[in-house]
């Protein structure tokens, strides 16, 4: 089973919906591949920003820094719920595309779940500036990435083509917003939906594959093959 996952790293429904999504894992003993793809709510946003969290928030909806503060209470909560303990007092906006490079280096290594994990929790339980490239650095190396290698990342352009794949896919097959779940290609999930849900669909998943032998017979001659061993070329001789 493949499951594919659309996020980012400042989203905070994204972590929720990982959490969530984790939970639901647990209760099935299955063999699954998690992608992690890139996708940025604003391209666009500056590396440094002078701007906490609530200003963005009060900005971009037109309300008071108090009413961008209550705003965030209802996430808060579902975080609570699924062990986040989020901290928007301290979080940091910033640009994400240096991050989506870094986690497609760690794909490569086996390690992008755990940096993806690392980053998630940086941006929103720790107050750390995961646009900052010294800080970029160090979260990776703590991950398990080589220094050089990140560097290398950090110093030049090395997979902005991955990044922009992952993003305008996710524009061709309609992803509006983040977290957004592809299980084999079949079944959809868009948000950080209650755990039930995502449990209910790889149930479903599940027993597709269960029922469903990976190839459908075709009649034909079945005789003119190899194996193990070798070709039955006596038959050919008949």
């Amino acid at each position: 089973m493949k499951i594919e996952i659309w996020s980012d790293f400042v989203c905070p429904f994204c972590y929720v919906g990982k959490r969530r999504l984790e939970e639901a894992l647990e209760k099935f003993q299955l063999s699954v591949d998690v992608e992690f793809k890139s996708f940025e709510l604003d391209p666009d946003a500056e590396v440094h920003v002078d701007m906490n969290v609530y200003e963005m928030l009060s900005k971009k909806y037109g309300t008071s820094n108090e009413q961008a503060k209550t705003m965030t209470k209802g996430i808060k909560e579902h975080g609570k719920q699924a062990g986040i303990k989020f901290d928007f007092d301290n979080s940091i906006p910033t640009n994400t595309f240096d991050a989506h490079r870094l986690a497609k280096l760690a794909a490569l290594k086996g390690l992008d779940y755990k940096l993806t994990e690392n980053l998630l929790k940086a941006h929103f339980v720790d107050g750390r500036h995961i646009g900052d490239k010294q800080t970029l650095l160090s979260i990776s190396v703590n991950t398990g990435l080589d220094i050089e290698e990140v560097k290398e990342v950090l110093d030049g352009t090395r997979f902005t083509n991955e990044v922009r794949f992952d993003e305008n896919e996710a524009r061709q097959i309609g992803v509006k917003g983040v977290p957004f779940f592809v299980i084999n290609r079949k079944y959809a999930i868009s948000g950080a939906q209650p755990a039930e849900v995502f449990e209910s669909t790889l149930k479903k998943v599940w027993e597709e594959e269960r029922d469903t032998p990976p190839f459908q017979p075709v009649t034909g001659d079945s005789d003119m093959m190899c194996n193990d061993d070798g070709c039955d070329v006596a038959k050919e001789e008949k």
